[in-house]
C-alpha cells in the first residue's frame, strides 16, 4: 500500500482539490444539522425529540471534523462558516429545503436518503490517500448505522397505513430528485480522484445509492421516481431541480437559511464565535 500524503506532501492542484471535497463533506453535514434543528420540541413523542436531537448533534460533529481538516489548511472558522459568502457553499439542495407543513415523515424520508448517501461516500474515504482525512473518517461512520436505522424504523411506523403512505409518497416526489444532486459533480472532481482522496467515482457511489434505497422504499409501498428520466414535467416523471448545489447554485429557501443562522454572529460582533461540538479524531 502506498504512503499516506500528510499536508506537507500536497501540491497546490492537489490542495485545492482535497479543499472542494472537504467542504462539501462539511457543508453537507452542517446544513443538515441545521434544518434537524428545527424540529426540536416539535417531533411527535419525547423519544423521537431526542433521537432527531441526538442525530443533529452529531452532523454538527462531523462537519467539525472536516471544518476543522479545512482549518489546517489555513482557513479559519469565520472563513468556513461565519462570514463565507452564501453563494461559495457546496451543499446539495437536499439538505437546505424547508419542511413542508406535515413535514415529520418529510424530515425522516430525506434523514434516510440522506444517510444512506453518507455512509457510502464516507466508506469511499476509508481508503483515502490523505492521512488526516483517514484517521477521522472511522468516527463518523461509527455514527451513521444509527442514523439510518433510526429512519427506517420510523418510515416503517408512517407507511404502516395508506394515509401515510400518501403523505410518503408526496414527499419522496419532492425530495428524491434533490437526493440527486449529493452525487452532482462539482469543481476538480477528476482531481479529487486522481489524487486518490476518494476511491470511488460519484457515479458508482449513485448506483450504490439506488441499489440500496429503491428496494427498500418499493418494499414500503412506495413508488420511487425513476432516477433518469428527462425530468419534462409530464405525467409520472418527477421534474429536476435547476440548482445542484456543488457549483454555487442554490434554492432561495438556503439564503433565508444562511441569514438565520449567521445573525447572531453578524449582529452581536463575538470576537470568538460559539464552535461546533468538538470531536476526537
Amino acid at each position: 500500500m502506498a504512503a499516506k500524503l500528510d499536508r506537507g506532501d500536497l501540491s497546490a492542484e492537489g490542495q485545492l482539490a482535497l479543499e472542494e471535497l472537504l467542504f462539501r463533506l462539511a457543508d453537507d453535514e452542517f446544513v443538515h444539522a441545521e434544518r434537524l434543528t428545527e424540529w426540536q420540541i416539535y417531533s411527535p413523542t419525547v423519544e423521537a425529540d431526542l433521537a432527531l436531537a441526538n442525530v443533529a448533534q452529531d452532523e454538527f460533529g462531523h462537519a467539525r471534523l472536516w471544518y476543522d481538516l479545512l482549518q489546517e489548511l489555513g482557513y479559519t472558522e469565520a472563513e468556513c462558516i461565519w462570514e463565507r459568502p452564501p453563494g461559495e457553499w457546496t451543499h446539495a439542495p437536499l439538505v437546505e429545503l424547508p419542511f413542508d407543513d406535515d413535514g415529520w415523515g418529510d424530515a425522516i424520508l430525506r434523514g434516510y436518503l440522506y444517510d444512506v448517501a453518507e455512509r457510502l461516500r464516507l466508506e469511499a474515504l476509508v481508503d483515502t490517500s490523505y492521512a488526516p482525512l483517514a484517521d477521522r473518517v472511522g468516527k463518523a461512520l461509527s455514527e451513521e448505522d444509527y442514523h439510518r436505522e433510526h429512519a427506517q424504523s420510523w418510515l416503517e411506523r408512517l407507511t404502516a397505513d395508506e394515509e401515510g403512505r400518501e403523505r410518503l409518497q408526496s414527499a419522496l416526489e419532492t425530495l428524491f430528485p434533490h437526493a440527486l444532486s449529493l452525487f452532482a459533480p462539482g469543481p476538480r472532481e477528476d482531481e479529487i480522484l486522481e489524487h486518490g482522496f476518494r476511491t470511488e467515482t460519484l457515479s458508482d457511489l449513485r448506483a450504490e445509492w439506488l441499489d440500496v434505497v429503491v428496494p427498500f422504499l418499493e418494499s414500503l409501498g412506495l413508488d420511487v421516481p425513476e432516477p433518469d428520466a428527462g425530468g419534462t414535467g409530464d405525467a409520472g416523471e418527477v421534474e429536476r431541480p435547476d440548482v445542484r448545489g456543488r457549483d454555487g447554485s442554490h434554492t432561495d429557501d438556503w439564503f433565508d437559511l444562511y441569514e438565520a443562522f449567521t445573525r447572531t454572529y453578524r449582529e452581536v460582533e463575538f470576537e470568538s464565535p460559539a464552535r461546533l461540538r468538538g470531536e476526537e479524531a
